[in-house]
């Protein structure tokens, strides 16, 4: 169940689009790692503030929200019934140009 309100959205699990197979798998380890301490830091109650996590503005149909791995990096997400579509992982310009 996806929960807004007070204690954000809740997330239960994801799936990976192949778009995001494709954008990881271009990715160094380093950032391969750090994407999936990042997940793990999604599917907790309270996340962490590093998370940086936040809807995208301009998205409705359906809502997109996105969250940084590095100052750089960002992964983009749909989110439907307590489940993560993970959509993109990539550099801050392209995540801007196509999410």
């Amino acid at each position: 169940m996806t929960v807004t309100g007070a204690g954000g959205v809740i997330i239960t699990s994801w799936r990976k689009t192949k778009r995001f197979h494709k954008d990881y798998d271009r990715l160094s380890l380093d950032l391969r790692d750090r994407v999936d301490l990042k997940l793990q830091d999604l599917t907790r109650p309270l996340r962490p503030a590093g998370l940086i996590f936040e809807k995208l503005k301009g998205y409705t149909s359906p809502d997109i929200y996105s969250f940084h791995v590095t100052g750089n990096y960002k992964v983009t997400l749909e989110i439907a019934d307590g489940c993560a579509l993970l959509r993109r992982v990539a550099d801050h310009d392209e995540i801007n140009r196509a999410p």
